[in-house]
């Protein structure tokens, strides 16, 4: 069991980070396909008026193309996104609304971004084995879907985490994020770690 623990987590690893590794491609109809998805899940009454768009800032990107936000994550930062988005469709408008909020508003794409790469970089670095061996204990090999899960647990904690500290500004993002990931570290290396959704 514990080799086939070793194994899955190492197997899991090389399947996300060959997701990370692909670029997101303006010119592949299967990647654009899945933007449109994500922007139909998340702004489901509001049509998109171009490809290239002012709009894509409504639901957290940085400028007029997504394309652009995606390059440091590849296409892992879009298909953790979607995945939220289809799973948990409502609590993902819900972190949109808060995303938009007067005072404490983020720009959750390029959030969800950053999570991406922290939920990333925690399973590479081997900080995640904790969480993920729990997982392989009920479900045997872990799988993508269980590293989309992941991510979705450390989006959701982080949407709570930033609005219960209420920063001053978006400036304030990488004092919040350090002190969350600190958080998260800390659980992952409880023996009986194991994160879970619970809406």
């Amino acid at each position: 069991r514990c080799v086939e623990a070793i194994y899955g987590y190492k197997r899991l690893a090389t399947i996300v980070d060959e997701i990370r590794l692909i670029q997101y491609d303006p010119s592949n109809p299967m990647h654009e396909e899945r933007l449109m998805e994500l922007w139909k899940n998340l702004m489901p009454d509001v049509p998109l008026e171009a490809r290239i768009t002012k709009q894509w800032q409504d639901i957290g990107f940085q400028g007029d193309d997504p394309y652009t936000d995606f390059r440091g994550m590849g296409l892992l930062g879009l298909e953790n996104l979607l995945f939220f988005t289809r799973e948990y469709a409502g609590t993902a408008r819900h972190l949109l609304s808060h995303s938009q909020h007067p005072k404490y508003g983020y720009t959750l794409a390029v959030v969800s971004i950053n999570i991406s790469h922290m939920a990333w970089r925690l399973l590479m670095d081997g900080r995640a084995k904790s969480h993920f061996y729990n997982i392989s204990r009920i479900y045997g090999y872990p799988s993508l879907e269980h590293f989309h899960q992941f991510y979705c647990y450390l989006l959701f904690e982080f949407d709570m985490y930033w609005m219960k500290t209420k920063p001053e500004n978006l400036m304030q993002f990488n004092i919040v994020h350090e002190k969350f990931e600190r958080a998260i570290i800390k659980c992952t290396e409880k023996e009986n770690c194991h994160f879970k959704m619970n809406l």
